[in-house]
């Protein structure tokens, strides 16, 4: 057996229920499905059972240690060559397998770990491929995702990733980190003297979260763990991941600066109200200047999101939903990224102390 397919699940029988049936259309059968039940109240056991019969399928359920952990678990109880990691949330095309066996074969499976982008599906929400464009776009921050075929290195990441699994074990597996564990175990694949290749045929369709709530306790999650990153690996910190902090304290000063003008405006109806300094007001002029420069470039970003999203999607709403999207991805990023710099650099607090309440209960 080549492929052993691993997925942690946590309160998700539904996306389960699709991602198994995505598997059951693979044009390659060489493969089992290790499925982790992570202590969830809504277990998918009996969405499982549907397609014990169809596929290769070994469902395991224990207590709940995170994503990470469950992966370990199941990777211990692995019998594939390749060991392939998914997220819950996504839905392979017939091709997936065929398109990483091909690669492979390619290489005569001297690549020892590999991954691949994720894409929208048609039947997506219009949310969900809001979401998705402001995940992927060269105006948020796309480009530091990955995906394009001419990158120096290439991180996995874990809805799409892909390794041998003797290096797998080799390496321990993920750790202990609730998020960006992920991109954790990709630096210690490299630092390691691996090199990840990314296989552009191998794409997922990834629904990611299905509410703006539920993607920015996400992306917040995301903006702590990369300063936990850089702790962990001195020097992964590049100036385009401040990016989403830069945007956020930008957008803050800039509502600041509306909030200003709408003042000064409001002071100065009220001083020609009462006839006093009329001759002299410029309160008025001054505040109506900053309100626009507050809002002139949150206007004009906001232009560029939707009519790029809107042609991408083929969809005005979807391109409209893409501007909240966007400044929810950005800014929940850079608000988690402030509070994990205050608490780690600042109060000098570990991760696990620092983020108990959050993830370590």
């Amino acid at each position: 057996m080549k492929y052993s397919i691993i997925v942690p699940v946590y309160n998700r029988p539904d996306e389960v229920d699709e991602l198994l049936e995505s598997l059951c259309s693979q044009t390659l059968k060489d493969f089992e499905v290790v499925i982790v039940e992570d202590g969830s109240q809504k277990p998918c056991k009996d969405v499982c059972d549907k397609y014990a019969n169809i596929l290769d399928l070994h469902y395991y359920n224990k207590e709940n240690s995170g994503p990470g952990q469950s992966r370990n678990y199941g990777v211990e109880r692995a019998q594939g060559d390749y060991v392939i990691i998914l997220d819950s949330d996504v839905v392979l095309p017939n091709g997936y397998l065929e398109a990483v066996n091909s690669k492979l074969q390619a290489s005569n499976f001297s690549v020892q770990s590999f991954g691949g982008p994720d894409a929208t599906h048609p039947s997506f929400t219009p949310i969900q491929k809001a979401i998705s464009y402001s995940m992927t776009s060269f105006f948020t921050t796309g480009g530091i995702r990955g995906g394009k075929k001419k990158l120096d290195k290439f991180y996995p990441r874990s809805f799409n990733m892909g390794i041998r699994r003797d290096i797998y074990q080799e390496l321990g597996g993920f750790t202990k980190m609730r998020f960006g564990e992920d991109i954790d175990f990709s630096y210690r694949i490299v630092e390691a003297g691996y090199q990840p290749q990314l296989f552009p045929e191998a794409w997922v369709w990834h629904k990611r979260r299905t509410d703006f709530r539920k993607f920015f306790r996400q992306v917040y999650n995301s903006g702590i763990a990369r300063i936990n990153l850089e702790k962990r690996h001195p020097g992964t910190l590049k100036l385009v991941h401040l990016l989403p902090t830069v945007f956020t304290l930008g957008v803050i000063g800039l509502l600041l600066l509306f909030g200003l003008g709408a003042s000064l405006y409001g002071y100065g109806e009220w001083l020609d109200t009462y006839g006093l300094r009329p001759e002299d007001n410029m309160h008025q002029g001054v505040g109506m200047v900053f309100c626009v420069l507050g809002l002139l470039p949150l206007l004009f970003y906001s232009s560029i999101l939707c009519i790029d999203s809107s042609i991408k999607n083929k969809s005005l709403w979807v391109g409209l939903l893409s501007i909240p999207a966007a400044f929810t991805q950005l800014m929940g990023y850079g608000l988690g990224f402030i509070e994990s710099w205050w608490k780690r650099c600042i109060l000098k607090q570990d991760e696990f102390t620092a983020f108990e309440k959050n993830f370590y209960k």
